[in-house]
């Protein structure tokens, strides 16, 4: 079965590889691009649709099944919420984040529960654990620790467009991506660059 992430691939993005690529999905639930694609979180039958899909997506990624899950006006505020943090605590392409000094402990946004398994082959894996929104946060919490643990999580980027800022996976091999897609968000932000240099050069001769 082939793996079909909805919110990402409405973008026209590639997904990000493995596990990863739920926590963009989840990212792209947002409403962007031209014209403006549908929040899929804005409520509880839009939400649910594309839990559906990305629990598809997640088992032909990964091999692993996932329980189904019906989601609840509280749960889907829970899912908006995480998405906020997630999108917020992200660097902007090319920028920078300021860390809280040793004395200042980085503040707690969310908590899930994982279960370590011993398997007969002797290797231990974390599986997500709770109801509702509960067990899909366990899982996007399992993948963003998995993709900080090997360094890819870096390479999951907003489009540093702000009219766009939808969620790549960059696959440039120094990691320098900033755009979604140079030719559309790229082309256009230096072109609004462009002209606002030209209005200044010509303000300043008058």
């Amino acid at each position: 079965m082939e793996a079909i992430w909805q919110a990402t691939e409405r973008y026209g993005l590639a997904s990000a590889p493995g596990a990863l690529a739920l926590v963009q999905d989840l990212l792209n639930t947002v409403s962007a691009g031209r014209p403006r694609e549908a929040d899929l979180l804005a409520d509880v039958s839009l939400a649910q649709g594309w839990l559906d899909a990305a629990r598809d997506a997640w088992t032909a990624t990964t091999g692993r099944a996932v329980p189904e899950v019906r989601l609840e006006e509280e749960d889907v505020v829970r899912l908006r919420d995480v998405r906020r943090a997630v999108r917020d605590s992200m660097t902007p392409p090319g920028g920078s984040t300021e860390r809280p000094g040793e004395d200042s402990p980085v503040p707690v946004l969310e908590t899930a529960t994982v279960a370590l398994e011993f398997a007969a082959d002797g290797t231990v894996t974390a599986a997500p654990r709770g109801g509702g929104s509960g067990y899909l946060v366990a899982m996007l919490l399992l993948a963003l620790w998995q993709a900080q643990s090997d360094g890819e999580r870096r390479r999951l980027k907003l489009c540093r467009n702000p009219r766009c800022s939808v969620a790549f996976y960059d696959r440039s091999r120094n990691n320098s991506g900033v755009w979604h897609d140079v030719r559309t968000c790229g082309n256009a932000a230096n072109l609004r660059a462009f002209r606002a240099r030209a209005s200044t050069t010509g303000a300043d001769r008058t």
